[in-house]
């Protein structure tokens, strides 16, 4: 039995001290390892900040303003009731390229600048950033291509630019585009999705897909998903794969966050089946898709040449049509 003296005291609390240092360092230790962690396997991009750049300056900032501008509240400018043209149908481009084109996994335009010119099937030809911004107008907004001499073209292209300044060429970082999500082994099926879609989404969209303009009716605050003033059948979200991406990374609006679906799998390539069986603007372009063998598998309309019918390619399944290419 030892005697307890004061020696022993002095030894007692530097032992105290010796393990409390220890225990400090513990959670630093494992901070530092977790931030090194997410440094590596994390490579995100981040949407640069106009705030944060001060290397933008002059006329080329102003355009980049009111590029961002534009993309956010197209409507405004270029919409039915716009102030400098009327070029499209209502909707932003926002619409489909969420928070100006800079949300992860939101059809963000990290990659434009670095990919564009590129060879693209749909054309058969190699485009340029004004051709694909052309598309989304004609078909996303249902619309007119803006002049490429514009001033509004001018600031768009400065925008898409400037976000994808710190992206190398021929560079698509993670979270750009619209990701790909697994196939189901049966058909997208409408009616399924139209019950997700009066849960899920007809509080912002509208019983009847029309969307809710805001208080000046100048701009959808949030966008119709069918009718008249939606995107036409020709627009990237037409084809289900796009759409059930997008939906399950993104919807309802701020309740999906990245790495966070508030939908399944299957509840997103259903109500995306019910959006797409809705009536919408049946605009086509004759000279899309020159090579059909390139058609993608969930292209809705025909002629194709793997023996589906346009049913299973607009809804499914899936599986068995790329089963087929492959062979």
């Amino acid at each position: 039995m030892s005697t307890y003296t004061p020696s022993n005291r002095i030894l007692y609390w530097i032992m105290l001290l010796v393990v409390g240092l220890i225990y400090l360092s513990i959670p630093n230790r494992i901070t530092d390892s977790s931030a090194q962690a997410l440094e590596k396997t994390d490579s995100s991009w981040i949407a640069p900040s106009l705030h944060v750049d001060q290397q933008l300056d002059g006329e080329e900032r102003q355009l980049v303003i009111y590029g961002q501008d534009l993309i956010a509240h197209t409507s405004r400018y270029l919409g039915p009731r716009g102030s400098v043209q009327v070029l499209s149908n209502g909707m932003n481009c926002q619409n489909c390229h969420l928070n100006a084109g800079k949300r992860i996994d939101g059809n963000n335009y990290s990659a434009v600048f670095s990919t564009y010119p590129k060879f693209r099937e749909r054309s058969g030809g190699m485009e340029t950033i004004y051709k694909r911004v052309s598309d989304c107008f004609q078909r996303s907004l249902n619309g007119q291509a803006p002049d490429s001499n514009s001033r509004e073209y001018q600031a768009i292209y400065a925008y898409i630019k400037w976000l994808g300044k710190d992206v190398s060429k021929g560079d698509k970082p993670k979270g750009s585009g619209i990701p790909k999500i697994p196939f189901l082994s049966r058909a997208a099926d409408p009616a399924k999705g139209q019950l997700v879609y009066q849960n899920q989404c007809q509080s912002c969209h509208g019983t009847n897909g029309e969307g809710q303009l805001n208080l000046a009716g100048n701009e959808y605050e949030y966008p119709p998903l069918w009718g008249a003033n939606s995107f036409n059948v020709s627009a990237g979200l037409f084809r289900l794969s796009n759409m059930a991406g997008y939906v399950y990374t993104n919807m309802p609006y701020n309740q999906a966050l990245p790495g966070k679906p508030k939908l399944t799998v299957e509840e997103s390539w259903d109500v995306s089946a019910y959006v797409n069986s809705m009536p919408r603007p049946q605009k086509k372009f004759a000279e899309d898709w020159p090579n059909i063998a390139k058609k993608p598998f969930d292209h809705p309309f025909g002629p194709h040449t793997d023996g589906f019918s346009e049913q299973q390619h607009k809804y499914g399944p899936f599986k068995p049509i790329l089963a087929a290419r492959d062979k």
